[in-house]
C-alpha cells in the first residue's frame, strides 16, 4: 500500500478564488440600491456574515441596520460617501431569514433577506446569561476556545451572532485599522503552537499570515508604529514558551528577539507541581506599555509577572511571591508590602498595565503558596481578577481591587482565563476553565482530568461596573480569553485582492546521522500514513507507537535530507489549548518546512529498522 498524498490549499488561496467568483458574478449584472447583490459567507470561514454590493448615481452614505429579534439586538453602521458600495454585513442569526435594511440619505429604504445555515455543534450554546441590552450596546462577547469549540461572538442575550469555522486560537485583538489579529490554525508543534498570526476582518477575509520561525502561542500586541510583538520559542533550544519577538508589520521579518533564558535563572521561582525544565516559564501574555517603553510578561510556571526594558531586555521589576527566588533577585527586583490584605498571584494570566501604572491580571490561584505546594483544601479554592498599585521608585505594592474570591469554587479556573479594563470601575473578568471531574472541581486544566472519569467544561465571563454584575455569560466549554468588541468598526475597510504570507517558517532541523535500515517494501496499513502537502511545507501524518523510531527521508538524485520525527510526547504542565489534540495518542503530525529545499524530492519513511517507499514526491 502507498501512503496517501493530500494537497492542502492555503485558505488565502481559497478565499481569493471565492472572491474572484463572486466579483465576476457581480460584474455581469447591474445592481442598484433597490436591487443589490448579496453573497452570504463570502470568504468561506465566517458564516454569519454577508457582503452587499451595488452602485448609486451619486456619492452618498448608506446606513445599514441588521435586525435583531428585538431593538437591543439591532446592529447599525453608516458607510462613507461613495458611488460603488461594498458593505460588510455582520451580526446575522444562524438558521434564520435575516433582514438587513439599507437606508440612503433621502430616507428611502431597501430590504435584503439573507438566509443562513444552522450552527455547528462546535459553536456552544449558553448555559446561562444575565441579559443586558443597554450595557452591551451593539457589541459582542468574543471567546476563543481551548476545548472542543469554535471561536464565537455572543450578544446581550447569549445569541451567537458571529463565529469562524477555522480552528483559530489564543488571544483575539483588534488592530488600529479595525481588523483582528489571532493565531492561525496551522499546527507547527504540539500541543498548540501554530505557524503564526492571521490579520483578518470579521467578514473572514485573511489579509496576511505572519509566519514566525519558532511558531506562535498565547498572545501578541500591536505597537504604536504598527509592528507586532508575539510570543514564540526556540524550537531547538530544549525549552518552550520563553521567547518574544518583534515582527516588522510590512515584511513579517523578525526585527528583535527577547529570550527569557538570558535574564532569568530557569526554574528559580517555580512550584514543583507547576513546572518542568522543558516548560519552565510558560509565558502566556505580553503587554507593551508606551509610557515606560516596557514589556510585561506572565510566567505561569514561575507565578510571576516580569517587566523588561524594551530596548535593553533587562529586568525592571518582578511582581509575585518572592519566596523560593534567589535573595539577590528578591532584593533587586521584587516589590515589598505592608498591605495585610494583599494576596500574591499564582499561575496567573493576562497581565496588563493600566493608564495610571497599576498592574492588573487574572490570578488563577494555583496552590496559593510556594514552599509547600499542596492544593488548597476542597471548598477553599478560588480564582480572581486583581489590580495592584505599584511604586517602582520605592519598590512597594498594595492590592487595590479584586473580584472572584467571594465566588469561590463556583468559578475557580486553574488555567487560561483573563481580565480586561474598560475604564475606572469597569472590568471584564473571564473564568475560562471552570471544570468538574466526576462532580468535583478540577484542580488542574480540565483536559488533564480526562482519564479520571466524566469531565464537564465550563467558562464564566462577568462584566462589572462599580462591582455590580452587569452581564454574565456561561458556556459549556473552556475558553482561553473573552474580549468584548463592537462588531462594526469605522476604521475597517474591505480591500479586494489576494492575501499575503509574510515572514518565514524557518529551515527544519535535520538529523545528520544515517540510520542503518533495510528495505521494508510496502507501507503497512496499520501506519495510516499520509503526506499532507501545503504551499510552504508538508506534514507526515501517521499512527505510531510511543517511542517508536521514525524518520522522513527526502531524496533528489544524490541529495539526501533526514528528519527525525518525535513519537514520544512531552509532559506539558498546562495544556492551554486542546483543540489540536488527537483523541488517539498514537497519531503523530510532523511538519517539514520547504525553506532550504529546492527541487522535487522523493519521500521515504524509516520506521524502526525498515525504510518504506511512499510513492510520493513533493515540490519545493
Amino acid at each position: 500500500m502507498s501512503a496517501v498524498n493530500k494537497k492542502i490549499e492555503h485558505i488565502i488561496e481559497s478565499q481569493f478564488k471565492a472572491e474572484e467568483t463572486f466579483l465576476a458574478e457581480y460584474r455581469r449584472g447591474t445592481y442598484t440600491f433597490e436591487q443589490p447583490f448579496a453573497v452570504e459567507n463570502p470568504y468561506l470561514i465566517s458564516p454569519l456574515t454577508a457582503l452587499i454590493l451595488f452602485e448609486t448615481e451619486k456619492e452618498e452614505a448608506i446606513t445599514v441596520t441588521v435586525k435583531g429579534t428585538e431593538a437591543y439586538g439591532d446592529f447599525h453602521f453608516t458607510t462613507k460617501k461613495e458611488r460603488s458600495h461594498t458593505i460588510p454585513v455582520y451580526g446575522l442569526y444562524a438558521d434564520a431569514e435575516n433582514t438587513v435594511i439599507l437606508s440612503d440619505e433621502s430616507g428611502a429604504e431597501s430590504r435584503v433577506i439573507i438566509r443562513t445555515k444552522p450552527l455547528p455543534e462546535l459553536v456552544k450554546r449558553p448555559a446561562y446569561v444575565k441579559e443586558n441590552g443597554p450595557h452591551m450596546a451593539e457589541q459582542l462577547m468574543f471567546l476563543s476556545p481551548t476545548s472542543d469549540a469554535l471561536i464565537a461572538g455572543y450578544d446581550y442575550r447569549g445569541d451567537c451572532r458571529w463565529y469562524c469555522s477555522l480552528n483559530i486560537v489564543f488571544a483575539i485583538h483588534r488592530l488600529a485599522n479595525g481588523n483582528i489579529l489571532i493565531g492561525t490554525e496551522r499546527l507547527v508543534a504540539p500541543p498548540y503552537n501554530t505557524s503564526g498570526l492571521y490579520e483578518m476582518s470579521l467578514i473572514g477575509k485573511i489579509y496576511t499570515e505572519y509566519r514566525i520561525p519558532g511558531s506562535y502561542h498565547h498572545d501578541h500586541a500591536e505597537l504604536p508604529n504598527g509592528d507586532i510583538i508575539a510570543l514564540t520559542q526556540d524550537l531547538g533550544s530544549g525549552s518552550v514558551e520563553d521567547v518574544v519577538v518583534l515582527l516588522d508589520r510590512r515584511t513579517g521579518d523578525v526585527k528583535k528577539t527577547w529570550d527569557l533564558k538570558d535574564v532569568l535563572p530557569m526554574g528559580a521561582g517555580a512550584v514543583s507541581r507547576n513546572q518542568n525544565g522543558y516548560d519552565w516559564f510558560h509565558n502566556n501574555a505580553v503587554w507593551y506599555d508606551e509610557k515606560t517603553n516596557s514589556l510585561s510578561l506572565s510566567g505561569r510556571n514561575e507565578d510571576a509577572v516580569v517587566n523588561l526594558d524594551f530596548e535593553t531586555g533587562k529586568i525592571n521589576w518582578i511582581l509575585g511571591d518572592p519566596e523560593c527566588w534567589p535573595k539577590e533577585m528578591t532584593d533587586r527586583y521584587f516589590f515589598r508590602t505592608d498591605d495585610e490584605t494583599l494576596e500574591w498571584c499564582y499561575g496567573q494570566h493576562a497581565c496588563q498595565i493600566l493608564p495610571d501604572g497599576d498592574v492588573m491580571l487574572f490570578d488563577n490561584g494555583c496552590w496559593r503558596k510556594k514552599s509547600d505546594p499542596e492544593w488548597y483544601p476542597e471548598g477553599e479554592r478560588y480564582s480572581r481578577g486583581v489590580r495592584y498599585e505599584i511604586d517602582t521608585a520605592q519598590m512597594t505594592i498594595r492590592q487595590k481591587w479584586q473580584y472572584g474570591k467571594e465566588r469561590g469554587e463556583e468559578v475557580f479556573s486553574p488555567n487560561i482565563s483573563n481580565i480586561d479594563y474598560y475604564g475606572e470601575g469597569r472590568y471584564l473578568v473571564h473564568f475560562g476553565s471552570n471544570g468538574h471531574v466526576n462532580g468535583k472541581v478540577c484542580t488542574r486544566t480540565p483536559m488533564a482530568h480526562l482519564a479520571e472519569g466524566k469531565v464537564t467544561f465550563n467558562s464564566v465571563s462577568v462584566e462589572l461596573v462599580d462591582d455590580e454584575v452587569m452581564y454574565e455569560l456561561r458556556l459549556p466549554a473552556s475558553y482561553f480569553r473573552a474580549k468584548k468588541l463592537p462588531l462594526y468598526c469605522e476604521e475597517e475597510t474591505l480591500v479586494f485582492g489576494s492575501g499575503k504570507q509574510m515572514g518565514r517558517l524557518g529551515v527544519t532541523e535535520e538529523f545528520e546521522t544515517e540510520v542503518p535500515a533495510e528495505c521494508g517494501g510496502e507501507i503497512p496499513d496499520s501506519l495510516c500514513l499520509e503526506i499532507r502537502e501545503e504551499n510552504d511545507r508538508f506534514i507526515l501524518h501517521g499512527k505510531f507507537e510511543n517511542g517508536q523510531i521514525v524518520m522522513v527521508l527526502l531524496e533528489n538524485g544524490g541529495e539526501h535530507h533526514r528528519y527525525f520525527v518525535p513519537t514520544t510526547k512531552h509532559a506539558f504542565s498546562s495544556i492551554c489549548v486542546g483543540t489540536f489534540i488527537e483523541h488517539d495518542e498514537r497519531i503523530v503530525s510532523h511538519p517539514i518546512n520547504k525553506e532550504g529545499l529546492k527541487g522535487r524530492y522523493e519521500v521515504k519513511v524509516l520506521v524502526d529498522d525498515k525504510i518504506y517507499e511512499t510513492g510520493i514526491s513533493v515540490e519545493c
